[in-house]
């Protein structure tokens, strides 16, 4: 499905699945922030962070199961597979894109 995505989005998960951190930061904007787990990540150096962090630990691949688009916002249903306690598991990414850029990124349940 990831055929059908705004270009950003779909290169975020083709590079989420092959863990690489370089390509999956490239589609962010200077100034972005992510929230996942509770915390938010601003800026560059603090999403690559999370990045390296968050592959290190679950390995995690993601196959888009749905997508719906509001304006600039983007609902990404996902099925995340990876090592951690349930997997799989539908996780929702919701992304606001700035013109060709991801400037916000939320990861929830």
């Amino acid at each position: 499905m990831t055929e059908n995505l705004p270009r950003p989005l779909a290169n975020y998960f083709a590079a989420k699945n092959r863990h690489d951190i370089d390509a999956m930061l490239a589609p962010f904007a200077s100034d972005a922030t992510v929230k996942d787990e509770g915390k938010t990540h601003r800026g560059p150096a603090a999403i690559r962070g999370w990045m390296e962090e968050t592959t290190r630990k679950y390995r995690v691949t993601v196959e888009v199961a749905d997508a719906t688009v509001h304006g600039d916002a983007w609902r990404i249903a996902g099925i995340v597979s990876g090592n951690f306690p349930g997997s799989p598991a539908t996780l929702h990414y919701v992304f606001t894109l700035a013109g060709d850029r991801i400037a916000r990124l939320e990861i929830g349940a």
